[in-house]
């Protein structure tokens, strides 16, 4: 225990851009601050090295090149360089990982290696916080500040993370208290009226004994995608507050007691769908709804971890509880009467459309894990999960452009109401068994089980099933010496089974076998580090979302096989002192093999695929003066054709998109502010897209993505 295949070439863009930074170089470094020639040649002949990444991917710490996992980590250094400020901002720098929020401010889509996010479901991606589990959906989306490092496993992690980490996992650690007193304030605005607030303190109520941390945000925003209907700004922000408050306590050597309380509160737009008249995903429709719609959530997390070393190894026990609402109400036929004179489906009337979501979520992790330094190491563990979720859905007439007509009886023309009660167990091992210095053979074993019910409240009708899973993953390590390894895994993940909406047929349960092969490495003295993976997965059963015309549910349904091959790389590279570049390369192809639902959609790609994704950065920093650092970083993405469905014939065309960060850091860190841009050529594209075969509405309808941003943030640490 620790005390305190699509691609187009990308040689001219990227080629441009390090040339420009490249060339500046030698500018920058004729400053007053320059270096003599000889201490400059004598800098240039000594190796520059890498930053060394700690991760906790296996459920212990140990060196990013250690684990024979393919992971993209971003450490506290990494997250400020690029900025990273919410889950859009990493998954935009993770090849072979996209994520879209649509439809309501919270809700979001991630793929990760060609499996999909879908809505009223697992997600495929184990998320986990100080190593609390957040078990849903609208739990990913995130504003991150005061975070010390960020991982994403790729693959399926069953055998340590459960029933929802079938693509992969993520693991976020926010900052921990320490002795010394220490504070922080940071303000940003930016074009759409943006604006943001964050700060905190950290120290010691006793010494040594007894460390707090108390950490807090709160945003704004005009908007910036309009309604050209009402002239009103739709992804307005009318307030996003978050408070998160740490306190770490050791009674004595060998014990540690963590308590961890965050509330997060926010409303903001909802339900901005346009109209996408010729079906064309290129075609670019600003929504034109009579509705301005709205959401508004509150989530309520409360944790305790205890960590003891005992004559095993330490034993872990975490037990969490998060209270989730959220209710949105909008538009359901996403236009108004002046555009569509006849009505939703020439009835003559407007529809609206609402939710609400009321979810609590109890859950309980003991674990084992035996010292790092043996040649046999172990981890064994428990957890549980129990989960309550009620859910209200109405459609209603819409007389008056008025959200208020959700409550009214006479206008509603659907009802449904539902409460889920889920329990899900879990058991889980592995063991490692270094051979010699070289060779390491991991096994790793867990079984799921969830066991589900659900009750109509409206007829009292009840349904239940249970769904369970065994997930082996078996890995061998050649470690060639200590910066350069090889392994090769085979592994399988789960996501559960479940209900649609009363009355409608449950969806099956999904698993996915993935077979593995990676290389990683650091060279050239440190400065070079270079991972790849190559991996093949089949997937059982693969779930997606679409809504039925006939009743207006929303219905996630099952695809038989699917075949995904692919490739991940990840590099950094430190050439000279201050310069730095990184990036990747994500190969995700995949290919239906079998659909009883839709067989012409056999050798088509998977709901929401982007096969291909590219990502660069380019970064340098120079000493301008005596205590002050100027830096530049330069992010390009390349995203390839998006396949929203298994039809494959709404498809948005690949795009270029960059962004950039200029700086000035004071000395000692005690102050720095930075001129920040996303999307600077200002792509417009959609972050959601439904077919109208899809839908259930007669017409396609698109969701628009965040245009160009540009702001300033400033920082101060005490």
């Amino acid at each position: 225990m620790t005390h305190p295949t699509q691609a187009r070439p990308l040689v001219s863009p990227v080629a441009l851009a390090v040339l420009s930074l490249c060339a500046a170089a030698p500018v920058w470094s004729q400053t007053e601050v320059a270096q003599p020639p000889a201490a400059a040649a004598s800098a240039a002949e000594t190796p520059q090295k890498l930053e060394v990444v700690t991760v906790s991917a296996q459920r212990r710490l140990e060196r990013l090149q250690d684990v024979p996992v393919a992971v993209k980590a971003f450490s506290s250094k990494q997250i400020e360089a690029a900025g990273i400020a919410s889950t859009q901002d990493f998954v935009n720098l993770t090849p072979n990982m996209s994520f879209d929020n649509s439809f309501t401010y919270g809700n979001s889509f991630v793929v990760i290696r060609g499996v999909t996010q879908i809505n009223n479901a697992d997600s495929p991606v184990a998320v986990v916080v100080d190593g609390v589990p957040q078990n849903n959906q609208k739990q990913l989306k995130m504003n991150l500040f005061d975070i010390e490092r960020i991982e994403v496993l790729k693959g399926p992690q069953g055998a340590l993370y459960g029933r929802n980490a079938i693509g992969g996992a993520i693991n976020i650690e926010t900052k921990r208290p320490a002795n010394k007193l220490e504070g922080f304030a940071q303000l940003g605005v930016g074009n759409g009226g943006s604006r943001e607030l964050s700060g905190g303190v950290s120290g010691a109520l006793v010494e040594d004994k007894a460390l707090f941390r108390i950490v807090g945000q709160t945003k704004k925003s005009d908007g910036l995608i309009e309604n050209s209907l009402l002239n009103a700004k739709v992804d307005g922000i009318d307030h996003d507050n978050s408070l998160r408050a740490k306190l770490v306590i050791y009674p004595s050597a060998g014990l540690q007691l963590d308590f961890r309380a965050s509330v997060t509160d926010f409303e903001a737009g909802a339900t901005w769908d346009g109209i996408v008249a010729d079906g064309k995903p290129s075609t670019i429709a600003a929504p034109r709804s009579n509705l301005l719609g709205r959401t508004n959530g509150r989530t309520e997390d409360f944790s305790f971890k205890l960590e003891a070393d005992v004559p095993l190894g330490t034993l872990t026990a975490i037990t969490a509880y998060t209270d989730l609402s959220e209710r949105y109400r909008g538009d359901l036929d996403f236009s108004n009467p002046t555009d569509m004179p006849g009505g939703f489906l020439g009835m003559g009337i407007q529809v609206g459309q609402g939710q609400q979501l009321n979810l609590k979520m109890l859950s309980q992790e003991v674990r084992l894990t035996s010292p790092d330094n043996q040649p046999l190491r172990w981890i064994g563990g428990a957890y549980y999960l129990g989960t309550k979720r009620d859910l209200e859905t109405r459609g209603y007439i819409d007389t008056n452009s008025s959200l208020d007509q959700w409550d009214e009886p006479a206008k509603r023309i659907i009802h449904m109401q539902e409460h889920n009660k889920n329990t899900a167990s879990a058991l889980f091992g592995q063991i490692d068994v270094d051979f010699d210095k070289q060779w390491t053979l991991s096994s790793a074993l867990r079984y799921d089980r969830d066991e589900r019910e659900q009750t109509n409240l409206l007829n009292g009708n009840v349904r239940s099933a249970s769904f369970s899973k065994w997930q082996p993953k078996l890995t061998l390590t050649h470690k060639f010496s200590r910066d350069t390894l090889a392994y090769g895994t085979a592994s399988t993940g789960f996501r559960s089974g479940g209900f649609n909406a009363p009355g409608i047929a449950d969806f099956k349960p999904e698993s996915l076998n993935n077979f593995e092969m990676g290389y990683k490495t650091v060279t050239l003295g440190g400065s070079l580090l270079f991972n790849a993976a190559a991996f093949y997965s089949r997937s059982t059963h693969f779930q997606y979302f679409l809504v039925e015309a006939a009743s207006g549910s929303q219905i996630i349904s099952n695809i038989d096989k699917v075949d995904i091959k692919g490739l991940d790389i990840d590099f950094r590279f430190l050439p000279m002192r201050g310069l730095e570049f990184d990036g990747g390369l994500g190969v995700a192809d995949s290919s239906i093999k079998r659909n009883s639902t839709e067989a012409g959609t056999v050798g088509n790609h998977t709901p929401k695929t982007v096969p291909f994704k590219v990502n660069l950065g380019v970064q340098y920093s120079q000493a301008i003066s005596a205590g002050i650092e100027a830096s530049v970083r330069l992010d390009y993405e390349h995203r390839d054709k998006k396949y929203w469905h298994p039809d494959n014939l709404a498809v948005s065309q690949a795009m270029d998109l960059w962004g950039l960060r200029l700086g000035l850091r004071g000395d000692k860190d005690r102050w720095s502010v930075a001129l920040v841009g996303r999307n600077l050529a200002n792509k417009r594209y959609y972050a959601d897209y439904n077919a109208k075969r899809y839908s259930g509405l007669p017409y396609d309808i698109g969701s628009l993505a965040t245009p160009r941003t540009i702001g300033i943030e400033a920082k101060f640490r005490l």
